[in-house]
């Protein structure tokens, strides 16, 4: 049974730890129980470390977008290095909680990087390592921040304006059209059908396996 790597993708609030219970579910339907969590920034130590640089910052420094972008690409190749490979090698399936697809949209949609410069360094750092398949949940920047909000305290990136999120659910929507292995899910929906949908998704994905 060939493993594989799934993520997860989406705006703040748009329910990705909801999405990471129906895939393991789905998979375990499957037999597949050897299954490996990840989360992007971080899951390990170093990468957690920038982590919290990325999302809280140094008191009195302002992180810079480009800082920023090379910080989240450190964190992504000893995450990837450290614990995807090696979890993919030994016959594990992996899911990701954000992968490459968010430096696209948050650095170049939102911060408003040039795109060739987040394809150089994709390049250089990933070379053709890439998802087997992406779940983006698909949310309004409105309910997005709606929801962020009523968890409490927010962090850097959760403290961007409304149009920030915009841009960023732009170039979700713009990579998502013409790329063949990103699935678009209507997470605006109830919580039930969202669930149903992601189901539906994986059941047709997994079937077309032939596992």
């Amino acid at each position: 049974m060939k493993n594989k790597f799934i993520v997860i993708e989406g705006l703040e609030g748009a329910g990705k730890t909801t999405a990471h219970t129906v895939v393991v579910s789905v998979l375990q339907e499957y037999n597949i129980n050897n299954i490996v969590l990840t989360r992007e920034p971080g899951g390990t130590p170093l990468a957690e470390r920038l982590r919290i640089l990325i999302k809280q910052s140094v008191d009195g420094e302002k992180i810079c977008d480009k800082a920023e972008l090379l910080m989240i690409y450190a964190a992504r190749i000893q995450l990837i290095e450290n614990v995807i490979k090696p979890a993919l090698a030994r016959g594990a399936w992996v899911i990701g909680d954000r992968h490459d697809f968010s430096s696209q949209a948050y650095q170049a949609g939102g911060r408003g990087l040039d795109m060739q410069l987040i394809n150089t360094l994709r390049h250089i750092i990933l070379g053709d390592f890439s998802p087997d398949l992406t779940l983006y949940l698909d949310i309004t920047p409105e309910i997005s921040l709606h929801r962020i909000y009523q968890r409490g305290q927010l962090d850097r990136i959760e403290q961007e304006s409304l149009n920030f999120f915009q841009r960023v659910r732009e170039h979700y929507l713009k990579v998502s059209a013409v790329d063949s292995k990103v699935i678009i899910i209507d997470a605006t929906q109830n919580l039930k059908t969202v669930k149903l949908s992601l189901q539906k998704v994986l059941y047709n994905w997994l079937e077309n396996l032939n596992l």
